[in-house]
């Protein structure tokens, strides 16, 4: 019997059925297979999918490229500026591509920009060479300028961000580390902080301390948001006292229940960033949560560019008391807070300060930038016209940045059709 049941027929038909129940071929749901139970896996649901999964704001991440370039741009600046001469050879420069962040050869990407870079046959040596341009050197020292000029503006901001935090301190590294998105000087240590003793202090090298709260700065951005829905839109104030401005990328997709869970959450009330809630602790999940987008909310409006590498912000949590998962916090609130994965890094953006890629209330720091940026955008158009750029500059002071996109093409096509009609003569 035992003969039978192992004999070499049965034990070749075992043989296959064992190899149609371990494959993944065509047999996988043959009639060997129907009585198998396959375990169901539930999808992953984590914050890189979901970031991975969100609905995509397209202008934004165009303008986090265009603004990656002018950071390299700027990048090359800085290791041209530290030569002795401020130029500095195509070969030293392809060395240092790779520490500035730059995957493309050097040459490739200073002569995209010839508005900022000028390269050249250096007569002695008879090599090829870059310097800065006058008109990007000129836009750097109106920065620097601009920056000198704004030093009250600057303070208030440090002391806000020095109200903010739990113990009235902020370290210094975590300062430096998001010193252009606040608009300080890179040698704001040694150049602007003895101007202020009454204000700002040193209590350690690594520590910068607060001398006195002012409850005059001790209103959050929003405040001026939510009193205008209040006075303008004649809204209830049960409806706007907690409230945050919403707006929804293009195609975001809005789920069966959504806006009820969205209407009662902006009426959840919770302790505004400037209060303290030493007295009265939260323990509700929720409300602890909406404190913390009410912090990032200011800490953004605080910005330049309204806009921080969310690595940068990182370095605030326990200082803000944010103890939580930022980017699954940042991914819960799509219409007030934009991820963009464009770029060198992730960057958190203020949604509501944005409009059509640009900044609905400009400021002196940003006009500036603005310009540099002009000069990315506008690539290897306008070469060796200075009546044009110019022009360009004028428009951009008289109007917005949208109204100068115009006016450029405007003058493309001119000059399209002038050398149509120059080619037909």
């Amino acid at each position: 019997m035992a003969s039978i049941i192992f004999g070499p027929g049965n034990m070749h038909a075992l043989s296959v059925r064992l190899r149609i129940f371990a494959g993944s071929g065509t047999f996988q749901y043959g009639p060997f297979t129907c009585g198998v139970q396959r375990r169901w896996k539930k999808p992953v649901d984590s914050a890189r999918t979901r970031l991975e999964g969100r609905t995509r704001d397209h202008r934004l991440d165009k303008l986090m490229v265009q603004l990656r370039n002018l950071r390299l741009a700027l990048a090359l600046h800085e290791l041209i500026y530290q030569q002795r001469n401020e130029y500095a050879s195509l070969q030293l420069l392809s060395k240092w591509r790779h520490e500035v962040g730059l995957n493309i050869e050097i040459g490739a990407f200073l002569k995209k920009y010839p508005h900022i870079f000028q390269i050249y046959m250096q007569p002695v040596k008879r090599n090829h060479c870059c310097k800065i341009t006058q008109k990007m050197t000129d836009l750097i020292a109106e920065e620097e300028a601009v920056i000198r000029e704004n030093e009250t503006n600057i303070v208030q901001r440090l002391k806000k961000l020095l109200m903010l935090s739990t113990n009235g301190t902020l370290n210094m590294h975590a300062l430096w580390l998001v010193r252009r998105e606040l608009g300080l000087p890179d040698d704001y240590r040694s150049s602007m902080l003895p101007k202020y003793p009454h204000d700002l202090y040193l209590e350690s090298p690594d520590t910068l301390s607060l001398v006195s709260r002012d409850d005059e700065l001790a209103v959050a951005k929003i405040e001026e948001w939510r009193k205008k829905e209040y006075t303008e839109k004649w809204l209830a104030e049960s409806e706007t006292k907690y409230a945050f401005p919403i707006n929804f990328p293009t195609g975001f997709k809005i789920e069966k229940g959504f806006r009820e869970k969205l209407k009662n959450w902006q009426r959840l009330p919770y302790t505004k960033p400037y209060e303290k809630n030493d007295l009265h602790p939260i323990h509700n999940v929720e409300r602890i949560e909406k404190r913390i987008v009410g912090i990032l909310h200011e800490l953004l409006s605080l910005t330049v560019e309204k806009m921080i590498p969310l690595e940068r912000l990182s370095h605030f949590r326990r200082v803000f008391a944010m103890e939580v998962n930022l980017r699954e916090l940042l991914l819960k609130h799509p219409g007030i807070f934009y991820i963009s994965t464009k770029g060198s890094a992730q960057t958190v953006i203020l949604r509501e300060s944005y409009s059509k890629g640009c900044l609905v209330e400009p400021n002196p720091v940003y006009d500036v930038r603005r310009k540099m940026l002009d000069l990315i955008l506008s690539g290897c158009r306008n070469v060796g016209e200075p009546e044009s750029a110019a022009f360009f500059a004028e428009e951009y002071d008289q109007a917005s940045c949208h109204e100068l996109q115009k006016n450029m093409c405007e003058v493309d096509t001119a000059n399209t059709i002038l050398e149509l009609e120059t080619d037909s003569d």
